[in-house]
């Protein structure tokens, strides 16, 4: 299995971003994303059950960000609009075939595939 992120890049505050991890291999129950700024631990973004669309999101991607997946094409997304320069950061897609329940979605250990990051840097 193989997760490929795209869709990073440098935008002003206020700007918008969509991220792209396409999967290879075989289809998911589960998948989210998670960032990691410079000199602190990878945190939960947002998540997805693809059986349901259920989503979970972290406080600070309420309101902003936007979680989907595209089963066809087996691709998840994150929509990012009002980014902050509070957002830079790597940003991860993680998937594991097991569908979990929505408050183990925010969790690391829930996922066991990894995409290779894709930086976002939100600056003006």
């Amino acid at each position: 299995v193989q997760l490929q992120a795209c869709g990073g890049g440098l935008v002003q505050p206020g700007g918008s971003l969509r991220l792209s991890c396409a999967a290879s291999g075989r289809p998911f129950g589960s998948s989210g994303w998670f960032r990691q700024a410079p000199g602190k631990e990878r945190e939960f973004v947002a998540a997805i059950r693809w059986a349901d669309s259920n989503t979970n999101y972290a406080d600070s991607a309420k309101g902003r960000f936007t979680i989907s997946r595209d089963r066809a094409k087996n691709t998840m997304y994150l929509q990012m609009s009002s980014l902050k320069p509070e957002d830079t950061a790597v940003y991860y897609c993680a998937a594991d075939t097991r569908t979990w329940p929505s408050a183990t979605l925010r969790l690391l250990n829930a996922y066991t595939y990894w995409g290779q990051g894709t930086q976002v840097t939100v600056s003006s």
